[in-house]
């Protein structure tokens, strides 16, 4: 079950607003409900278990937002509360909800392409739209940025470089 279901169960919508609080360590504006992170959401009776699905599978923040979560989820009420890691299916950047995309962007981050399941190519790093001035006169500068989920452009229209958090599919 994802947030964009209609949630009937009072105590899993519950879960649902305290995730909404986790915010993803490297990016603070996006809770990690907007990012994709959480894959679902099962409550019995006072337990509550979460699902997430990590952007990577050696993502360094994984310990912290599964603390996070556990944390947040036990202030809403439940206990015993479990956050299980699961890869199947694996995240891919279509799950980023549109408010985190445009959240990606206040941040100074462009936003990925949608891909629609398709494979990530290399044109897909070029004419990124500048998140400063939404000019796509922009140079991919390096496909490696500082973490593995990003890259490095320069925009020709305002003259700034910029993250783009890369399509993963």
């Amino acid at each position: 079950m994802s947030r964009e279901t209609s949630i009937a169960d009072p105590a899993e919508k519950r879960v649902w607003d305290a995730l909404e609080t986790v915010m993803d360590p490297e990016i603070p504006l996006i809770s990690t409900v907007e990012l994709g992170l959480i894959a679902g959401v099962e409550v019995d009776g006072a337990a509550a278990t979460v699902s997430i699905t990590p952007t990577f599978a050696a993502c360094p923040a994984l310990d912290l937002i599964r603390s996070q979560i556990r944390e947040a989820v036990t202030a809403a009420g439940f206990s015993p509360v479990s956050v299980e890691t699961v890869y199947d299916p694996p995240w891919t950047s279509d799950r980023v909800s549109e408010s985190g995309r445009r959240k990606l962007k206040e941040f100074g981050l462009a936003p990925p392409k949608r891909m629609n399941g398709r494979c990530m190519q290399p044109q897909d790093l070029v004419g990124v739209a500048c998140p400063y001035c939404d000019s796509t006169q922009t140079v991919l500068e390096s496909a490696f940025g500082p973490t593995l989920c990003r890259s490095i452009h320069y925009c020709d229209g305002c003259r700034q470089s910029f993250e783009h958090f890369k399509p993963v599919t």
